[in-house]
């Protein structure tokens, strides 16, 4: 070992005055120059500190002394799809020949503790479908979490966890970080425990099209060169104070890894979603009733702007809450409230922080002068109120579907509804699959998606769901809320 070390040593030597020498032949033959800088370039300056000590301009100890305890592995599991077979076919059962049962599948990601009594929150995609998800924390203690809610359109989700005394990330306001100030990402990529990688913020409210399978997205993403890996997603980003100004959500890859861009969901969002999942079980999201388009010199000159600042109104939903302010088509958004925006998506992520019924003040552009207007937002369908979730109806996880009466004459009943897809919940952990037709929830008879939601609201204990599957197979389920 120390020959081989000494037969290296030789050879790096070599390279060095190899080096050496190249770059003496070409301080004579060639000047060099920095990209775009001219002669008279200011040198870097060197910060010293106390006791004649070199060190660096910035400090993240403080920030990674904060901001690790915070984060947390998030192991999820999930069956997989039976190898072959047929579920509808009464021969074909769990553990019968050419039936291949399920074999769990496991996933991983992070997440940030945002409250001393267990709460949680991580990225949708990480828990998204999962039966079962496990929390490590930083000093190594593992705990099964609880699902509270879900928010696909920002992809975040809150988990629970029953323990109280823990370290928490506090949020910081994300409207304040600054293209080029310096950040902190932790998580846990590729299984490892909680890592920390620098970065400085290279853009705000970028949207980068991940989210377009949701009805409404809402993309305004921290776009920082801090690396981010796989099983960083829901992991933190902090600022040098180690506050939370983003929860890690994306990469720009080719390759699957970290490749120089990582996108972050600002703060903000994440504290409105998380409030409004605890508070409601739902997130309370307003809308001003518009669609908008960003503008570009071709749409300025299209319709003769003065400028391409703000946001352009293309159209105004009927009966919805900018009409009813008295916006018109044309208009250009240039600020909400104190906020300036220059893209749609600056402007979804100001007003994806209030709702139905909130008062927003906008200044918009018409035909060259100012004009501010308050808008009382409303929901998708136009109300004006807040609604509360059953959360025992969220925990199903489950979508339902009208039973056709030519299904009940096939198969003799006279009742009930038929789950129609499935997503991580309390049906499918009892072991329920799609298809599957609810005909009474403890003993009381099902007719529709609201008689489930009246047989389950304010429920305690244990439920018996009775059903019968397309084949003519009856079946009876249990569990616990």
């Amino acid at each position: 070992m120390i020959r081989q070390i000494k037969k290296v040593a030789g050879i790096l030597a070599i390279a060095a005055i190899g080096g050496f020498t190249s770059l003496a032949i070409y301080k004579q033959t060639e000047k060099p120059v920095l990209f775009g800088q001219q002669d008279n370039v200011v040198p870097l300056k060197r910060v010293s500190m106390a006791g004649n000590t070199e060190a660096a301009m910035f400090d993240f100890t403080e920030a990674a002394e904060k901001a690790v305890p915070a984060v947390v592995h998030v192991k999820t599991t999930y069956p997989s799809q039976p190898v072959s077979g047929n579920f509808f076919n009464p021969f074909n059962f769990w553990g019968a020949p050419g039936y291949g049962a399920p074999q769990p599948q496991q996933s991983a990601g992070s997440g940030v503790i945002i409250s001393d009594d267990g709460y949680i929150v991580t990225n949708n995609h990480v828990v998204d479908n999962a039966d079962k998800v496990d929390v490590t924390l930083d000093d190594k203690r593992t705990f099964t979490a609880k699902v509270i809610g879900k928010d696909p359109s920002t992809d975040l989700a809150l988990l629970k966890i029953d323990q109280t005394g823990l370290p928490y990330s506090k949020f910081a306001n994300s409207d304040d970080i600054k293209v080029g100030q310096w950040v902190l990402a932790v998580g846990n990529p590729f299984n490892l425990t909680s890592t920390a990688t620098a970065g400085i913020v290279s853009a705000k409210g970028r949207n980068i099209h991940i989210l377009n399978d949701q009805q409404f997205p809402i993309e305004s993403f921290i776009q920082t060169d801090a690396a981010v890996n796989p099983g960083n997603s829901g992991g933190a980003l902090v600022n040098l104070n180690g506050d939370l100004v983003g929860i890690n959500a994306a990469i720009d890859s080719n390759t699957g890894s970290y490749t120089g861009y990582s996108f972050a969901i600002p703060a903000n969002i994440v504290r409105k979603v998380t409030k409004d999942l605890l508070e409601y079980g739902k997130v309370q999201r307003g809308f001003i009733g518009v669609t908008l388009r960003d503008i570009d010199q071709q749409l300025a000159q299209n319709k003769g702007l003065k400028s391409m600042q703000g946001v352009y109104i293309d159209g105004v939903v009927n009966g919805g809450a900018g009409q009813a302010a008295g916006i018109k088509p044309g208009d250009v958004v240039t600020k909400v409230g104190e906020t300036t925006v220059n893209s749609a998506s600056e402007l979804q992520e100001q007003i994806g922080r209030f709702g139905p019924g909130d008062k927003v003040n906008l200044t918009l552009n018409r035909n060259g002068s100012e004009k501010n207007y308050q808008i009382v937002l409303r929901d998708n369908s136009g109300g004006q109120s807040v609604e509360r979730a059953n959360n025992n109806v969220n925990m199903m996880g489950a979508e339902f579907g009208e039973v056709t009466d030519k299904e009940k004459k096939q198969l003799g009943i006279s009742n009930g509804v038929k789950v129609a897809g499935l997503q991580s919940g309390k049906l499918r952990s009892a072991g329920i699959r799609e298809g599957f037709i609810i005909t009474s929830i403890d003993n009381k008879k099902i007719n529709s998606p609201d008689d489930i939601e009246s047989a389950l609201a304010n429920k305690k204990g244990g439920v018996l769901i009775e059903g019968v599957y397309p084949n003519g197979m009856r079946a009876y389920y249990g569990f616990g809320l």
